[in-house]
């Protein structure tokens, strides 16, 4: 590609089995949909749906749901040329439970491994790593090697290289760090022990970053804390430019190091289903990012963008237009 690409992001992908009835068990469960899934990928579309040209770095297993990862990609306008198979494993799925207004229990199929956690080094095109306005990593690509080394590699080469935003979601999930727990969460009775595990390598990555981007539980992974003024400080001091402390029901905290900071509200919306919210908030942050906005109407854009997704039921196909975003924001 001779222009370089708006955003890069690489991590996870997969497909996600959501059940069709809302407040049912899954053993009572018996229709399904199936979508494209991936924090990572999630973002990617939903940087995509607001018109930025986007590329992902993962992979797949060699297999009919890989080939479906490359379909719905594509049908996304994020380029997968750098989405490549792994024969030795099948493509992921996750499967979930639907309680609304906030209760979204996951359950991932990952094992014995994910191929987006086969990402070596030496595949990576640095040259476009570099290039790209936007680069966004997650936690997850460090829990295990060699998609560890390959996803700072990638870091490095930008800081290296003085390019531009380089993307830190903190995206903690315990159970790739050898906790309990396939969501956001302090990670049972192991917790303390998986977050030992995991900060070192969030350190290093923090190092590497400009923003960082995560809740509560995930910037205590990072800093040690859990306050938000006190958390997003700990981020700006670990060396990142811009801190984004995601509240829950509190809304968002955003501190930039030149002293501007940021708290916006939730915007109020009937929740259908909170899984892809996150990844919306996180395309929508890129968006404004690029687009050169205040800290301010950047965080009350992403805001809406993940209200408008946690209304709906699906992820990467719930992601939404622009036009959408702001017909939202218009009615508030």
């Amino acid at each position: 590609m001779s222009t370089p690409y708006d955003l890069i992001t690489m991590g996870r992908i997969g497909v996600d089995i959501y059940p069709l009835q809302t407040g049912v068990p899954l053993p009572q469960v018996e229709t399904f949909g199936k979508y494209l899934g991936g924090s990572a990928t999630n973002v990617a579309v939903a940087a995509a749906r607001l018109g930025r040209s986007v590329a992902l770095i993962s992979r797949t297993g060699r297999d009919p749901f890989g080939e479906y990862c490359h379909q719905a990609l594509k049908g996304f306008g994020v380029d997968d040329r750098f989405v490549t198979p792994v024969d030795q494993y099948p493509t992921p799925v996750t499967f979930c439970e639907i309680f609304p207004p906030d209760d979204f229990p996951l359950y991932f199929y990952r094992r014995p491994k994910a191929p987006d956690l086969e990402i070596y080094p030496g595949e990576l095109d640095l040259e476009a790593i570099r290039a790209a306005r936007v680069f966004w990593m997650t936690g997850t690509g460090m829990s295990e090697e060699p998609s560890r080394t390959a996803t700072l590699a990638a870091m490095e080469a930008r800081a290296g290289a003085g390019a531009g935003t380089t993307v830190f979601d903190l995206d903690w999930r315990p159970m790739f760090w050898g906790g309990e727990g396939g969501a956001s969460s302090a990670g049972g009775a192991t917790g303390h022990a998986a977050m030992a595990e995991a900060r070192p390598y969030y350190r290093r990555a923090l190092a590497h970053a400009t923003v960082a981007v995560g809740n509560l539980d995930e910037c205590e992974v990072a800093t040690g804390e859990r306050e938000p003024h006190a958390a997003a400080e700990a981020l700006l001091a670990a060396g990142v430019t811009l801190a984004v402390v995601k509240q829950g029901p509190k809304g968002v905290l955003a501190v930039h190091r030149d002293g501007t900071t940021a708290e916006v509200p939730p915007v109020p919306v009937e929740v259908v289903n909170g899984l892809g919210a996150g990844d919306a908030f996180g395309g929508s942050l890129v968006h404004g990012l690029l687009a050169g906005w205040d800290l301010e109407r950047t965080m009350r854009y992403a805001n809406a963008a993940g209200a408008l997704v946690a209304t709906r039921l699906a992820c990467s196909s719930a992601m939404p237009t622009e036009s959408e975003v702001e017909d939202l924001l218009a009615r508030g």
